[in-house]
């Protein structure tokens, strides 16, 4: 025996008047696309969009997953600067040495001392590319994998038009469809549904 309360007509009824209201929203929403994504969201993905969102779970969810991708762009940017200031330092710790042994070196030893400076400056160059190619590949990297997770978890969710994909049109229709949710999202808690 379950012990969830039965579902009555009216029930029925709210939830069906929800399911219009939210498919008529995102039906207005879409229109403010592009006209490319607009032909590729049927009524049939609105449609089965608005049933997904009559509880508002998903908008729970989305809210948790934006802030977690804040967080993580938060804390990628933090390590790229903390990486730059790094390679500030070591530029002008090195400038500072350069300056110095030239104020003590003698002239016949000149020529040898600028060329050794050039090649240790040459070659903290490059270790800072380097080092800034890798950064930017890891960031790139885990920001890849954000999207995976998101579009794990949303596809998990039951939203329409979300599963795991690296193809730019996809891509960009998922974004599409969130941005339609997120604008929803913000419309009934302003009016109040939520």
């Amino acid at each position: 025996m379950n012990d969830y309360p039965p579902v009555t007509d009216a029930d029925s009824t709210k939830q069906q008047e929800r399911h219009y209201y939210l498919l008529s929203e995102l039906q207005a929403l879409a229109k403010d696309l592009p006209s490319s994504f607009q032909q590729r969201l049927s009524y049939n993905t609105l449609g089965d969009l608005a049933l997904a969102l009559i509880d508002g779970t998903v908008y729970e969810i989305v809210q948790g997953l934006l802030d977690i991708q804040h967080l993580t762009e938060k804390n990628l940017y933090s390590q790229r600067q903390k990486l730059h200031c790094e390679h500030q330092a070591l530029k002008q710790d090195i400038a500072r040495k350069h300056k110095e042994a030239l104020l003590s070196c003698k002239s016949h030893n000149l020529a040898l001392l600028k060329s050794n400076q050039q090649a240790e400056q040459e070659a903290l160059e490059i270790r800072v590319r380097e080092e800034q190619r890798m950064m930017d590949k890891k960031i790139v990297s885990e920001i890849d994998q954000k999207v995976t997770d998101q579009q794990n978890t949303l596809e998990k969710a039951g939203v329409p038009g979300f599963y795991i994909t690296a193809n730019p049109q996809e891509l960009t229709m998922q974004m599409n469809l969130l941005e339609l949710i997120l604008k929803l999202q913000q419309k009934e808690s302003q009016s109040g549904f939520l």
